[in-house]
């Protein structure tokens, strides 16, 4: 019953204190208020844009330059940065899963707690406790769902969050499109969305856009021509277009239509244009209504091995102004369908050789991971570490791929 006190009290405490604070006084008021519930000392670390490290908030405004320190860099006997791939921090955050780490005489000395907003991925907590009970366990992993809930509240008026979380200066191109773009993570008990956008301080011209209104969740993609400022802000105004039309009530093709019209009053006939694929779907009934404006078509993977292309004629790509009809297409998926909406970027990669990582190494990469087991947005980390690696580390156009993985009204799980 204390140690049950002394979490209650660690929560309040700090929720309660939360509400005027800045980020950079984020982990002294943690530590204060965690030793509650036994907590001896708690770190934050955060991943980085690419989810390639974790970075340690330390509370000092962070790197003015978004260059950090080198892996492994120790302040004051504390790792200021971690690998994701290879670390027992990054395994924690890779599988959302508490870990314990051995101490020398074989007890767990300190824990590792992921620290999730909804099901997006922040990063973890790294706690040590004198007493690692279940309670404490509890009262660890109830102190990570409040510190990633503050974290999120402080992060969009925080310079001190975007340069912890860049390892590198950032285009002005991509400064505008993250700030656009949703999370990359969103679930709920039917269906779980999640994003990749390489890349990431260079993209220019793709967007992807997602929504929940109901049992309806809202999905596209856009690829502006380009690969600058222009096309920036070509994607930005499609975005912000079709939010604004689709929050009227406008339809999927009429929707489409009112984007092109936006586009040509702002840019002019053909000047500026967007491929882009508009869909909904019904997460109680599992109906995918889309429409093509000139895009690659979606592709659906089902049972972790059939594959599907989703036909619809396309109409021209918004801005072109040619007249093309708008199709409304409609397909049933099955539970556990993953549907994929990608740019030319993911397939067209090429290596030193010049090969293409092709649609079909795309698709047999997601069946390999689906098969592993790894939850959706680790899925796509690896992806767009593999389409990198393929590349030597450089693309020549943004690659962006939204899988969305509808779970059926039968199954209730999560898929993190």
């Amino acid at each position: 019953m204390n140690a049950q006190r002394g979490t209650a009290r660690m929560l309040s405490g700090l929720l309660e204190a939360g509400h005027l604070i800045a980020l950079e006084r984020l982990p002294s008021l943690v530590a204060v208020h965690a030793a509650h519930a036994g907590l001896d000392e708690v770190l934050i670390y955060l991943a980085d844009l690419q989810q390639n490290v974790l970075r340690l908030l330390t509370g000092h405004g962070e790197d003015a330059g978004g260059q950090g320190g080198e892996s492994g860099q120790e302040t004051a006997g504390r790792i200021d940065e971690l690998q994701i791939d290879g670390t027992l921090a990054g395994r924690a955050f890779q599988q959302i899963e508490v870990l314990p780490r051995s101490g020398a005489g074989g007890e767990a000395d300190h824990w590792w707690v992921p620290l999730l907003d909804g099901t997006e991925r922040l990063g973890v907590l790294r706690v040590s406790a004198s007493d690692a009970d279940e309670t404490t366990r509890e009262a660890m992993r109830a102190l990570a769902s409040l510190v990633a809930l503050l974290v999120v509240s402080k992060r969009p008026y925080s310079d001190s969050y975007a340069r912890l979380v860049r390892t590198r200066p950032m285009h002005v191109a991509a400064e505008m499109q993250w700030n656009l773009m949703p999370p990359l993570t969103f679930a709920n008990a039917e269906v779980v969305i999640s994003a990749a956008l390489e890349p990431a301080y260079e993209v220019g011209g793709d967007a992807f856009d997602y929504a929940i209104a109901g049992d309806v969740a809202h999905l596209g993609i856009f690829d502006a021509m380009g690969h600058d400022v222009s096309a920036g802000l070509t994607a930005s105004l499609a975005v912000a277009a079709c939010r604004n039309n689709r929050r009227r009530g406008a339809g999927l093709a009429e929707n489409s239509e009112m984007i092109e019209a936006v586009l040509i009053a702002e840019f002019g006939r053909a000047t500026r244009f967007v491929t882009a694929v508009l869909a909904d779907l019904d997460t109680s009934t599992g109906v995918l209504s889309w429409v093509n404006r000139g895009h690659h078509p979606p592709v659906v993977i089902r049972g972790g091995r059939w594959i599907t292309m989703l036909a619809c004629r396309p109409a021209h790509p918004l801005g072109l102004d040619l007249g093309i009809p708008v199709a409304l297409c409609r397909q049933q998926l099955e539970p556990g369908d993953r549907l994929l909406l990608y740019t030319d970027g993911i397939t067209e990669a090429r290596n030193a050789s010049g090969q293409e990582f092709g649609l079909e190494r795309f698709v047999d990469f997601i069946i390999r991971r689906t098969a592993d087991g790894l939850p959706v947005p680790e899925t796509l980390r690896r992806l767009t570490h593999s389409v990198l690696d393929y590349h030597d580390g450089r693309l020549q156009d943004d690659a962006t791929v939204l899988l969305t993985e509808w779970q059926g009204t039968a199954q209730r799980r999560l898929r993190m």
